[in-house]
């Protein structure tokens, strides 16, 4: 005998059911607000992006030594800010020469000289080991009627990842590729994203060495705009040193200054912006100056 679905104690049953059912199912993502802020992180977990009111960041005329390709990726985040067609960027070299510290510097340009009436442009963080579910970020964005970077800083990928798949679909390749609002720029030490001995250990024992790193390396020809950052030299350093010594009125020798600037950079073993920056922290805090 077939039991009563209509009766009250089976209706009861059902609701108890239900209940039970819709507490121990995931929760759905929450919509992105994306009037709280001009910055965003994404939280892969989770599925949402979380508001950054306040971005860690340097201006655009404290970034010496870089002049060309700043030049180049502001005028390329400036046609995509527009709607006209731009490239993926991808910023490789020499550690601590501004790689991250431009794209952060381009985008609060680009908002800071647009039209009134015009759109803020955004910037989304997508953290290296969530570049997994790039797609379901991408999902996210690309109904909404703002334009946005998606930036991952320090992105590379080892011998045994394969999440660089899912990049590349985004990126070119895809059934849905990058959506129209969405450009995708990162940082990397490295121009191909991999490490040497890896690609050199992978073309020594195929049989085709060439088609062995065909797949990986082609990631890197995802991206249209390639900007190269190199150590600098004295020169540069010093100006880098003397640009935030003006602007910040750090009010000391400048013989004195240049002096312990260079010796600075030398314990280190490296001149860069980022040397340069350290140096300046050092020098204000021991001149009482906040910064």
């Amino acid at each position: 005998m077939s039991a009563d679905l209509t009766s009250p104690e089976s209706m009861a049953l059902l609701k108890r059911i239900a209940d039970a059912l819709e507490r121990i199912a995931p929760a759905g993502a929450p919509q992105a607000n994306f009037a709280a802020a001009d910055a965003f992180v994404w939280h892969a977990a989770a599925r949402r992006l979380s508001p950054v009111p306040k971005v860690n960041r340097v201006e655009m005329t404290l970034l010496r030594g870089i002049d060309r390709v700043r030049d180049q990726l502001a005028e390329n985040t400036a046609r995509f800010a527009r709607g006209l067609p731009a490239n993926n960027a991808l910023l490789w070299g020499a550690r601590g020469m501004g790689k991250s510290s431009l794209v952060k510097a381009v985008h609060a340009e680009i908002n800071a000289t647009k039209a009134a009436d015009a759109r803020a442009l955004k910037l989304i963080e997508i953290h290296r080991e969530d570049i997994e579910t790039l797609p379901d970020l991408m999902g996210i964005l690309r109904s909404d009627p703002h334009r946005f970077i998606v930036f991952c800083d320090d992105l590379s990928f080892d011998a045994d990842d394969t999440s660089y798949k899912s990049l590349k679909a985004v990126l070119e390749g895809g059934i849905e590729g990058r959506p129209d609002n969405v450009i995708f720029y990162a940082t990397s030490n490295r121009r191909h994203l991999l490490p040497r001995d890896m690609m050199e250990n992978e073309r020594s024992t195929a049989i085709n060495p060439g088609e062995a790193v065909e797949e990986k390396v082609s990631l890197s020809d995802r991206f249209g705009l390639w900007l190269g950052f190199h150590k600098c030299s004295q020169d540069e350093y010093l100006d880098m040193v003397f640009g935030y010594v003006n602007h910040l009125g750090l009010d000391a020798d400048r013989d004195a200054i240049r002096a312990e600037a260079l010796e600075w950079a030398t314990t280190r073993g490296a001149r860069s912006g980022r040397t340069a920056w350290q140096f300046i922290q050092d020098l204000a805090g021991r001149l009482g100056k906040a910064i």
